[in-house]
């Protein structure tokens, strides 16, 4: 049965340890009224009970811990004091106490309109849109798009488009787009194209595209594309495109290309093409070189000496 909000009022969210204790060992309740016997109408944190409102806010002063207790609160909206990432009230009524999945559940039900709410998960049918907060889970079906914020589980199907946050993970199925931010992984099935920042990781199927940014690692599979930029990793499989940055490392299969920036190292398979860039005192040169045919060995790592010729690693 859907919780009946009172007139002007909010709910907020909140979690506490498993003993219902807060920061500074406030001790919160599992249902009724709770008031803090220091507050201050003032627009600072402390001196009041803490929450995200709508359970949307920063995610970073939740307890991610699995014995967590989530909490939803009900508060006057005229008491709402507005901070920086949550807000600030005197008091409020505790109306459900559970776990993370129970909590979000719990705003969603009361109001479904809700986009962003942190860890919440949250499901879309195909066509639909799926959107969570930081933490959140968000998958939508074929066609659908899938959204989550930092630290966020972005999932959608056939030619859908998943996109997570920094240390995100996105996962698209096939024709599908995946994208993720600095740190987080981005997976796309065949035709797809996965995206990762920073030191992310992405992988694409064949004829996919992935893309990854400095020291990322980007995989894609039969004549894919993989690109990585400073120092990454670029893998790609028979006849695709493997590109690499400064010295990154950039492995193609059989007839595949692999090109790798100054002082990066390249591999291919049979018929493959080797390209690496290097400094011949006054500008970067490019050498090519074609395994089997041009006297390269098939999947053996190469780099390149000061007068840009290639030599095994």
């Amino acid at each position: 049965m859907t919780y009946k909000l009172k007139k002007d009022h909010i709910l907020a969210l909140r979690t506490c340890d498993k003993d219902l204790k807060a920061h500074g060992g406030f001790q919160w309740r599992e249902k009724g009224i709770v008031t803090a016997p220091d507050f201050k109408p003032i627009t600072e944190c402390g001196n009041g009970l803490h929450a995200l409102e709508w359970g949307i806010g920063d995610g970073g002063l939740l307890d991610w811990s699995a014995e967590a207790k989530w909490l939803i609160v009900e508060v006057k909206q005229s008491d709402v004091i507005q901070l920086d990432g949550k807000i600030k009230f005197p008091s409020c009524k505790v109306v459900h106490c559970g776990d993370q999945l129970s909590a979000t559940s719990f705003l969603l039900d009361v109001n479904s309109t809700l986009q962003g709410v942190v860890g919440s998960f949250v499901k879309a049918g195909n066509y639909g849109t799926a959107t969570a907060g930081n933490y959140g889970t968000a998958t939508a079906g074929n066609y659908g798009t899938a959204t989550a914020g930092y630290r966020g589980t972005a999932t959608a199907g056939d030619e859908g488009t998943a996109t997570a946050g920094t240390r995100g993970t996105a996962t698209a199925g096939n024709y599908g787009t995946a994208t993720a931010g600095n740190y987080g992984t981005a997976t796309a099935g065949d035709e797809g194209t996965a995206t990762a920042g920073t030191r992310g990781t992405a992988t694409a199927g064949n004829y996919g595209t992935a893309t990854a940014g400095n020291y990322g690692t980007a995989t894609a599979g039969y004549r894919g594309t993989a690109t990585a930029g400073y120092r990454g990793t670029a893998t790609a499989g028979n006849y695709g495109t493997a590109t690499a940055g400064n010295y990154g490392t950039a492995t193609a299969g059989d007839e595949g290309t692999a090109t790798a920036g100054y002082r990066g190292t390249a591999t291919a398979g049979d018929a493959g093409v080797l390209i690496i860039t290097w400094w011949d005192g006054g500008k970067h040169r490019r050498s090519i070189g074609h395994v089997t045919d041009g006297g390269l060995e098939p999947n053996v790592k190469y780099r390149l000496n000061d007068k840009g010729e290639f030599v095994k690693v």
